[in-house]
């Protein structure tokens, strides 16, 4: 018997990290009696012969998302372009939003430094309270700050394609092999590469999963009364309305709303926050 990590499943198949090496497993039948998957990130025990193994035992997960299944991440890096492709706000603050309501501890991280000067964006986030890294592959500005991030943690990158997520898994000296793709100057986005969720080892320590883009990712129901509290930046305000259950849209006398006008909350964080409360608002109870 042996403990480690599921790395990979492919076809039934998953491929568990020991102390000692990567075993072939396959999952005992009495998992899917019990209505229970494996997946990748999960701590498991193992009975191997013969260099092949078959999984005994899933240990209690920490945390699990769903699309992409995965399980015990420590920590949520989101990956944006400062430029080419533009960032896209709303999808930022999705994923931000995945990290708030699943209580999982998240960190930006803004590449390709060496096309612009230009980071107000990433000033958005940090004046919202989030830890913000600035990175350039081809200049290795971050990267260091970025690993040291990393370290002795099992992190999920999330972003959307031609971020560089990569790239950067490549400069930071991930063990395996990575596909990396290119930008469609047409189209302006990045061709579709990574095909399977991987949990791939970080040198000096640590795991990292390699993700598909933010398509696969599923953003959380959360209902809409509960948006507000996973904006970080709108927590000084929530008690200070005129309306108790103010939702900080329509109504007056709104402490978050005076907040936005007086420059303490960004105009595009209150707007994404509008519309998922609209998107959230509009869902049927029998749809929940």
């Amino acid at each position: 018997m042996a403990d480690g990590v599921i790395v990979k499943g492919i076809g039934g198949f998953y491929y568990v990290q020991t102390q000692e090496a990567v075993v072939e497993c396959k999952a005992r039948g009495v998992f899917r009696k019990e209505g229970q998957t494996p997946v990748v990130g999960d701590r498991v025990r193992i009975a191997e012969k013969n260099g092949k193994g078959s999984i005994e035992e899933i240990y209690p997960r920490k945390n699990m998302l769903i699309r992409p299944a995965v399980s015990n991440i420590d920590q949520l890096v989101v990956t944006v372009a400062l430029t080419d492709p533009a960032p896209n706000l709303f999808l930022v603050d999705c994923f931000l939003l995945l990290g708030a309501y699943t209580d999982i501890d998240t960190v930006l991280c803004f590449n390709k430094m060496d096309l612009t000067q230009d980071v107000s964006v990433a000033e958005i986030y940090k004046a919202a309270g989030y830890e913000t890294i600035l990175t350039s592959v081809q200049t290795g500005e971050g990267v260091d700050a970025l690993k040291a991030r990393l370290q002795n943690k099992t992190s999920a990158f999330a972003g959307n394609s031609g971020v560089g997520k990569s790239s950067i898994l490549n400069a930071l000296g991930i063990s395996g092999e990575m596909e990396t793709g290119s930008i469609s100057d047409k189209i302006k986005r990045g061709r579709h590469t990574t095909r399977h969720v991987e949990l791939l080892q970080l040198a000096g320590g640590g795991f990292v999963f390699d993700t598909p883009g933010f398509s696969s990712f599923e953003t959380p129901q959360i209902p809409a009364e509960e948006l507000a509290g996973c904006f970080r930046e709108f927590a000084p305000y929530l008690d200070g309305c005129r309306f108790r259950g103010c939702a900080h849209v329509h109504e007056p006398d709104c402490a978050v709303k005076q907040a936005l006008a007086d420059g303490k909350i960004s105009e595009s964080r209150y707007q994404s926050y509008c519309t998922l409360y609209e998107e959230r608002k509009a869902v049927k109870a029998w749809q929940k």
